[in-house]
């Protein structure tokens, strides 16, 4: 992809980065604190339609359940794509990101339908990044859920997240203020976003996903791009080395009842299961009426009974 340098949202599929044009990677890290009682703060830089970072749900979602105790992980927005005059003269455009997006869905095997940037694309991801901030002025856990809801929204219903009535329904599904999500939407969480982007700029935030792992003395480890489970786990454990990994549940119940959504890879991710054998059960709950599924043409969402 002769173009992808000139248009973040065509990210490098090898190695998982979605990277912005004038990024820069630099050894600082001021104004990476390390402010929580847990051995590990992971700075994770992110944007809602950050396809590689949809990718890495599984690896991160499991991440949290085996590490929890030993790391906080506080989100940050990245600004993927300020709005497409940044390309002016370039031959970058909508268009051009939906045949990709079907291909980083293959890769991946994350559901993720590219058609959203044919039938009503995104201007820019600024507008959902500023919601995120927002969402996390009300409720830290809500907004990640927030987030997810409306990567769901944008990757797999073709939703425009730019558009506020998209980001308040999602506001509503997970109980957050939506008036109150409106009055930040358009005053303080645009300064938070900025904050955001500066630190990031310090930091030498080049693309997405990025996590900066830092310990209480300062110490780092970085994480580029989409990678294995077991390159979070490393980076955790040099900073952590007696950071112990927690047992969970792996039934589909327990996995549900953490998680009102999960694809197959998730699932496969998450209970050590077989991929085909994933699907395979997740379809055979769905047809026993305790799952529903959604179904796209790249792939499928599953969503507990409640």
């Amino acid at each position: 992809m002769d173009n992808k340098n000139s248009n973040p949202l065509l990210c490098d599929i090898e190695t998982g980065m979605c990277e912005m044009p004038a990024g820069k990677e630099k050894d600082s890290v001021s104004g990476m604190t390390q402010s929580t009682q847990k051995p590990v703060k992971v700075i994770y830089y992110t944007d809602p339609i950050c396809s590689s970072c949809w990718g890495i749900e599984p690896q991160l979602r499991k991440l949290k359940l085996e590490y929890g105790n030993s790391i906080e992980i506080e989100y940050r927005m990245g600004g993927l794509l300020p709005d497409w005059s940044y390309n002016s003269g370039g031959i970058s455009k909508p268009s051009d990101v939906a045949h990709h997006w079907d291909e980083v869905s293959v890769y991946y095997d994350m559901p993720i339908d590219g058609d959203v940037w044919l039938e009503d694309p995104l201007n820019s991801s600024y507008p959902p990044s500023i919601a995120f901030k927002a969402a996390q002025m009300q409720d830290h856990e809500k907004a990640i859920l927030f987030l997810r809801e409306i990567r769901e929204m944008v990757f797999l219903q073709k939703k425009n997240i730019a558009k506020w009535e998209h980001l308040e329904t999602a506001a509503k599904v997970l109980g957050l203020n939506a008036e109150q999500l409106k009055t930040d939407y358009e005053g303080k969480a645009k300064e938070l976003f900025q904050e955001d982007l500066k630190l990031g700029k310090e930091l030498g935030v080049r693309g997405f996903p990025t996590m900066f792992f830092v310990d209480e003395k300062g110490n780092k480890e970085f994480v580029y791009g989409s990678k294995p489970y077991s390159f979070y786990e490393v980076a955790i454990l040099k900073l952590a080395p007696t950071a112990s990994k927690s047992e969970y549940k792996k039934s589909w119940e327990d996995l549900f009842a953490k998680h009102q959504t999960l694809t197959a890879k998730e699932f496969s991710e998450l209970s050590g299961m077989p991929r085909t054998e994933s699907e395979q059960l997740l379809n055979e709950l769905t047809e026993k009426g305790s799952l529903t599924k959604v179904v796209t043409k790249n792939g499928s969402l599953w969503k507990h009974v409640k």
